[in-house]
């Protein structure tokens, strides 16, 4: 034992020994390889049974000079670095693919099976991720509340104020010394310091709802394999090694390898700009693209970069979405304020003049009752005191009668609408869908049993089902339940054949080659495979699609005992009256048909090849139930009832689109059989442009369309001024999506381009759910018509008594910091209030909102004019005469009218909420919110008066006082009431000033 011992140490003596010949990397190596054996040679040699030298061996190893080696653990992924595959499928190097050993070579690699994909438990995830990175990317940092307050800052008015209260505080102090003459300006600066932090802290809210819904919007189902089963999972959880399954209108999650499919054709447009769209195969081009979308045909990728390092990424990284889009209505009200604006700016300048000459004529005294300008003996500084006294009335008049609480009340309505439309199933894409869907006039939406079967005729079933499709089966080994993958149609058809017909997809699948595929497409509607039989080599064609499709490529049928028989004129009608009878049952009938090629035709050459599409044999008719979901046909009739027009286009033959219109009420008793009602898309594409303008409004139900019909007729239906919303969930409706005024996409079933096109996802597929959005479009419309008419209100009634004060008294009686006082509560808890009022039925009742209907409408300016009217006559009341009527001074009287003025506005407040019900407090204890704006409003308003004489320059006021103020206030609510008993004309009023 000591000779073997004396020979392993030598052995390990002469390892350790490093040749000074050697490079740096190749000595790391060299001792790398030293250790590993030392180390196991001595653990050899220490757990020997039959040594009885342990102990000389210990204390020699004791004396034994060692190396330490840092040797970091390996990763697993040692064939094959994160920067080589960035590269490869960046530059699309075929050369140094083929080096890898194909794509094939690459997934040997990544440790991923190249039928099964990556073994996917927590830990190989995780592992790959710390690898190879997370598929996010790195967005630029969100806009913090500094941003906007720096913002609000940039508003002109707001600069003025703080101008004129900077002055005001300098001279203030030097007039009065600083513990009392900080008073006046540094009201005007608490008061704007208000006004930005609420408007600071609204944009900043709605910027992060903002934020939420991109990353909802953002999160995508992808089709993946893991441990052989197909599953869905979020895009954000896909990782390098992944397999994952591509169909028309899918997204591609990440940069990639192609590994098998058919016709795969790939949209590249957002990455290259070109509109062509790129062949993906594995001889020439296998490379697939994260952010480009499959235009045709399906496929499976092998998944080599994500995140940040696909090029996808890096163009993302540098993208900040903005979130200040001006939706149509928002550009609107930007113009009414503007309007409004240059009225205020008119009479603030009046009111300066006007102040000017009073104080430079001697018409005016202070405090003491002296005559406050006296010419050469008034001093500089008292002077401009008053110019800046008087600058600040007319500035903030400016502000009180710019209604820039407008375009906030849009977007608080807007932000609160999209939050409740979420809880309802309907995500916001573009700000501007959630007021046009108040508009819409048209909504333009798309919509088994067995027996006993011959063996010969099953098992071409079973062939055309399990060969001819995109779908997938996975049996779960624990509960051994079938898991169905694929389009609905898909699912349908494949668990039919597996638990009806006993069919095995992967022994079905193994037994046969598969030389050429057509991938279905909304165009053809029909999918077909070519395959060789592995056994015999014989080839066959399996077709599967459209059942009349498929039968007028029929010459003969199976019978029932599977024979052949030839198909005469007769046989036809009957599969024909078999076709209708079954779309008639409201069941979408799909045909199978086969045919096998003759020795003759058996060479099958290099290249795609043509599927013969004539002389074949019908196998069966199968006939899907796509009923009418629960809700559906209350929801059209409430769409219906609401003076919208629901139309139905798709894909279905005539009967089937005519049953299923029948039952979801889309045609009403009688319409069945119109033939103006009933069209079909080749019918309609026929039609001349001026048959089209006339028939368009008939046309209740188009079948048979093609993408290219459906973008037709929403051309036509916008042509003729409607507004339009169109529902869809494939990749042909991506034009008809993009063309309509509101594009509404399905979230379960819809496909990434039909998603990309549209304004709206409808999360649940329901239609019920399009009515909800219809139902909140108006809402929206509806609540800030409500807020333009209680803001306008207030703007009308301070302007005509300031002006009037200032003309006549020679003073405004309400100072800067009470009318921005008041600002505050129309701008934010006012808009806040009234833009958190929810859908009622009523609205549901009304015609669609014309676009060109004034904002203001007749009865909005009735309701408001009266308001106004009553306000600018009870304070000018107390203007005059307050002093009088309550025995008070000047100081109290100008507390009771700024006072009654505020709660004047907070009454009316209740009156807002209905512009035509003559009961505004239906339903006001469901809104929680607007009471509780309304108590804080009222709270606020009790300590400005009682206890901040100094700042908001009050007094304070008794009991009886009070009750008077609130008297008055209150008065506006029978006054509201009374006048909606007046009629109103519907042509709008600023129509009687055209000429």
């Amino acid at each position: 034992m000591s000779n073997i011992l004396h020979v392993n140490l030598s052995s390990i003596g002469s390892l350790l020994d490093v040749p000074s010949t050697l490079s740096k990397p190749s000595k790391r190596w060299h001792l790398a390889f030293a250790t590993i054996y030392c180390s196991r040679a001595l653990h050899s040699l220490l757990n020997d049974p039959l040594s009885n030298n342990k102990n000389k061996s210990r204390k020699l190893l004791l004396n034994t000079p060692f190396v330490a080696l840092d040797v970091k653990p390996c990763s697993g992924f040692s064939d094959i670095d994160q920067t080589s595959l960035i590269d490869l499928v960046k530059a699309k190097n075929l050369d140094q693919l083929l080096e890898l050993g194909g794509a094939e070579g690459v997934a040997e690699a990544l440790k991923a099976d190249f039928k099964n994909g990556i073994h996917g438990d927590v830990q190989d995830v995780a592992r790959r991720k710390e690898e190879f990175g997370s598929n996010t990317y790195q967005k630029p940092p969100p806009k913090s509340i500094l941003h906007f307050v720096v913002e609000a800052f940039e508003d002109l008015t707001i600069l003025v104020l703080l101008a004129c209260a900077t002055l005001s505080l300098g001279f203030g102090i030097k007039e009065h010394g600083v513990k009392e003459g900080w008073y006046d300006g540094g009201s005007i600066f608490v008061a704007v310091f208000l006004v930005i932090s609420v408007s600071a802290v609204s944009n900043f809210k709605q910027n992060r709802q903002f934020d939420k819904l991109s990353k909802v919007s953002n999160n995508i189902q992808v089709d993946v394999v893991r441990q052989g089963r197909r599953q869905q999972i979020s895009i954000f959880e896909i990782v390098v090694g992944d397999v994952v399954c591509l169909k028309i209108g899918d997204q591609v999650p990440a940069d990639g390898l192609f590994l098998d499919g058919h016709s795969l054709q790939v949209d590249e447009s957002s990455m290259t700009g070109e509109s062509d769209h790129m062949e993906v195969n594995t001889s020439l081009n296998p490379f697939l693209f994260s952010g480009t979308k499959v235009a045709d045909g399906y496929g499976r990728m092998l998944v080599t970069s994500v995140g940040m390092n696909t090029t996808w990424g890096e163009m993302m990284s540098t993208i900040s979405r903005e979130t200040n889009e001006q939706t149509p209505l928002q550009a609107r009200l930007n113009k009414l304020t503007s309007s409004i604006g240059k009225v205020g700016l008119a009479v603030a300048f009046l009111v300066l003049v006007v102040l000017l000459v009073r104080y430079f004529t001697g018409n005016t005294e202070d405090e003491n009752g002296n005559q406050e300008f006296n010419g050469s003996k008034t001093k500089a500084d008292d002077i401009v005191n008053a110019a800046v006294r008087i600058i600040a009335a007319a500035v903030t008049i400016v502000v009180v009668a710019i209604p820039e609480g407008l375009p906030l009340a849009v977007t608080l309505t807007l932000a609160y609408s999209m939050k409740r439309m979420m809880a309802d199933q309907a995500m916001v894409r573009k700000l501007s869908a959630c007021e046009t869907m108040g508009s819409a006039t048209t909504i333009c939406t798309d919509k088994t049993a067995s027996s006993s079967i011959a063996t010969n005729l099953l098992k071409l079933i079973q062939q055309g089902v399990a060969l001819n499709t995109t779908g997938s089966i996975y049996r779960d080994p624990s509960s051994f339940k079938f898991e169905f993958s694929g389009s609905p149609t898909e699912k349908a058809i494949l668990s039919w054949a597996v638990l009806e017909l006993d069919m095995d997809m992967e022994r079905m699948k193994m037994n046969y080659t598969i030389l050429h595929v057509e991938a279905f497409n909304s165009e053809k509607k029909r999918s077909g495979i070519l395959v060789r039989k592995k056994a015999d080599n014989t080839i066959h064609v399996h077709w599967k699609g459209a059942a009349e499709m498929i039968l007028a490529m029929c010459s003969s049928y199976y019978d029932v005992s599977g024979s052949t028989k030839d198909m005469d004129d007769g046989e036809r009608m009957i599969f024909e009256q078999i076709i209708q009878g079954m779309a008639a049952s409201s069941l979408r009938c799909i045909a199978l048909a086969h045919k096998q090629i003759p020795e003759e035709e058996n060479e099958i050459g290099e290249g795609p090849q043509k599927l013969k599409e004539d002389s074949l044999t019908l196998i069966a008719l199968v006939g899907i139930k796509d009923p009418c979901r629960p809700g559906v046909r209350k929801a059209v009739e409430d769409c219906q009832y609401a003076g919208v027009n629901v139309k139905m286009i798709t894909g279905d033959n005539i009967f089937t689109a005519r049953a299923i219109a029948t039952e979801c009420g889309i045609l009403r008793p009688g319409q069945e059989m119109n033939s103006e009602a009933v069209v079909e898309g080749k019918v309609f594409r026929q039609y001349t442009q001026e048959e089209r303008m006339e028939k368009v409004d008939k046309i209740h139900v188009m079948a048979r369309s093609s993408p290219f019909d459906k973008l037709l007729m929403v051309q036509c239906l916008k042509q003729k001024g409607h507004v339009v919303a169109v529902t869809g969930d494939g990749t042909n409706d991506a034009p008809a999506l993009k063309e309509a005024d509101i594009g509404l996409s399905m979230g379960i079933q819809g496909t990434e381009v039909a998603k990309e096109s549209s304004d709206i996802i409808i999360l649940d597929d329901n239609f019920a759910s399009v009515a909800t959005v219809l139902r909140w479009g108006r809402c929206v419309y509806n609540n800030i018509q409500k807020f333009i008419q209680f803001q306008l209100t207030v703007n009308v009634a301070a302007l005509v008594i300031n002006f009037v004060a200032a003309a006549s008294a020679g003073e405004v009686p309400l100072t800067a910091v009470q009318l921005l006082w008041v600002n505050l509560i129309m701008d934010t808890l006012g808009a806040l209030a009234l833009a958190t009022e929810r859908p009622t039925k009523e609205l549901m009742e009304k015609p669609p909102v014309c676009r060109a209907e004034p904002l203001i409408t007749n009865i909005m300016w009735r309701n408001l004019l009266a308001q106004a009217l009553y306000q600018i006559v009870v304070l000018l009341t107390l203007q005059f005469n307050g002093e009088s009527i309550f025995g008070v001074n000047q100081k109290v009287k100008d507390t009771l009218i700024f006072n009654t003025f505020v709660l004047c506005q907070v009454f009316n407040e209740f009156n807002a909420r209905e512009l035509e019900k003559k009961n505004v407090f239906e339903g006001i204890h469901k809104n929680k919110l607007f009471l509780g704006i309304i108590g804080i409003t009222i709270i606020l308003q009790v300590v400005m008066v009682e206890f901040l004489k100094k700042f908001a320059d009050t007094e304070r006021l008794d009991w009886g006082q009070w009750g008077a103020c609130i008297g008055v206030a209150a008065a506006s609510w029978p006054i509201g009431w009374l006048v909606k008993f007046i009629p109103v004309s519907d042509k709008p009023v600023l129509d009687y000033l055209k000429w």
